[in-house]
């Protein structure tokens, strides 16, 4: 199957754990002894420059891992030392090691402490007695699914009810568009049933997309669409970034992205509406038209898909710092090969546009750790395996010991010394920015 653009390809957009800051200070001169001595080191200080501020810090890296045998059941038995993690081809020491099996967490190896630093050791956080179940985000996209769908997505949505969201799970569901949901992380199950009541697809229709105002890099509102959805899952990764030694995982409900949608199909339309005397010439041939110069040129559009990658970059980096795995779900199910009949769309640019679109989805649950739901209408099923991925699970720890502190991008591999069993887990991390010393 041809594709135009490889969003798979994103070896680069490796983002996986959260650089946790376990302990640091400031380190300043002693005090001077007596008044004199003050005096003399007041005087020196205004004639040297003003002394430097260090900074130190233990970077925790956290990273789940799922273990499953060759019959796909979960390998609840595994040692700390039957575990091997590399970063970047070097071995990591594993300092922490839970088991949760069934919801339920049992501590294999306790968390060691940071090696030591000079300056003053902070304690260890206390632990919160709240630290049981799992943490759902459920991301209604409503400005990229259809509005015919309304009644289906619905019912998916009940189906993720009964089948992913149980009792003591904390859950929050948040919407891109005129659904307006927002409903903080609750235990409260009834909540939902009053979400999903006011979830309404508000996608563009395909006709919508091609009659769209556009400038030359695209159609405008395909862009400020996506932005918005982007920028809206952005921040509720971001919140999530401070919640620690809790499964998180965003359930992502959307039809998908394409930057460049039904090109020839828009450039036939806009031909038909700026040249409507276009025809034969007087020798019988097809008359030339140079109206818009380069203006509409493909070359306009080159950058599309590039821009695609770089935000679905933007966000699983941001979802493998906070540690939140994503499964994006599509609710259109299994797509046919042609447009409906009212679609004045080509039928090769439409299947181009929903391998696009699906593609985006691949790109945001597998850079993360999680799978797409895509191109398939047995929700349940898919559902049952992301229930049973979020309940079994080890979250493994090690104190990075990195030989190049000023990688920022950096690969891991997660071994398993046991014969027939196959280990999931993220591929790599992003080192977030420290703060600046001012």
């Amino acid at each position: 199957m041809t594709m135009i653009w490889k969003p798979l390809s994103l070896a680069a957009v490796v983002a996986l754990f959260v650089s946790v800051p376990v302990a640091g200070r400031g380190v300043q001169p002693q005090a001077p002894a007596t008044p004199a001595a003050a005096g003399e080191a007041q005087q020196a200080a205004a004639q040297s420059p003003q002394q430097p501020t260090f900074r130190m810090a233990i970077d925790l890296v956290r990273t789940d891992v799922i273990v499953r045998d060759n019959r796909d059941q979960f390998v609840a038995d595994l040692k700390p030392e039957e575990f091997e993690i590399y970063e970047d081809g070097v071995k990591q020491e594993i300092v922490s090691m839970n088991v949760i099996h069934g919801g339920r967490t049992y501590s294999a190896l306790t968390l060691a402490p940071p090696p030591p630093q000079e300056g003053m050791i902070l304690p260890p956080p206390r632990p919160t007695n709240d630290a049981a179940g799992r943490i759902f985000i459920l991301f209604v996209d409503d400005l990229h699914m259809s509005f015919a769908n309304t009644g289906r997505i619905r019912q998916l949505f009940k189906k993720i009810k009964e089948e992913l969201i149980h009792e003591g799970d904390l859950f929050g569901i948040v919407s891109t568009g005129p659904s307006s949901i927002s409903i903080d992380l609750t235990y409260d199950r009834k909540r939902l049933d009053e979400a999903i009541n006011r979830i309404s697809g508000a996608g563009l229709k395909p006709s919508e997309i091609a009659s769209a105002p556009e400038t030359n890099e695209g159609p405008s509102e395909v862009k400020y669409r996506a932005h918005t959805a982007f920028r809206t899952a952005w921040d509720l990764i971001k919140n999530l970034e401070q919640v620690r030694d809790r499964r998180k995982a965003m359930i992502y409900v959307s039809d998908g992205y394409d930057f460049n949608p039904f090109a020839e199909t828009r450039k036939k339309l806009r031909d038909e509406i700026e040249n409507p005397g276009r025809g034969l010439g007087n020798d019988g041939q097809e008359a030339e038209d140079n109206s818009h110069g380069d203006m509409w040129d493909d070359r306009g559009y080159q950058w599309a898909d590039a821009d695609l990658v770089r935000e679905l970059a933007d966000i699983t980096r941001a979802a493998n710092r906070a540690n939140v795995t994503m499964y994006t779900i599509d609710p259109r199910g299994l797509v046919g090969s042609m447009p409906d009949l009212d679609e004045n769309v080509d039928m090769v640019e439409w299947q181009k546009y929903i391998r696009n679109s699906q593609d985006s989805l691949r790109v945001l649950a597998e850079q993360t750790g999680g799978i797409a739901v895509v191109n398939q209408n047995d929700f349940e099923k898919a559902l049952k395996r992301i229930d049973a991925e979020t309940s079994d699970y080890y979250v493994l720890g090690y104190y990075s010991n990195n030989p190049d502190p000023l990688k920022r991008n950096r690969t891991i591999e997660v071994k398993v010394k046991r014969e027939g069993v196959n280990v999931w887990s993220r591929r790599g991390y992003t080192l977030r920015p420290r703060p600046k010393v001012e």
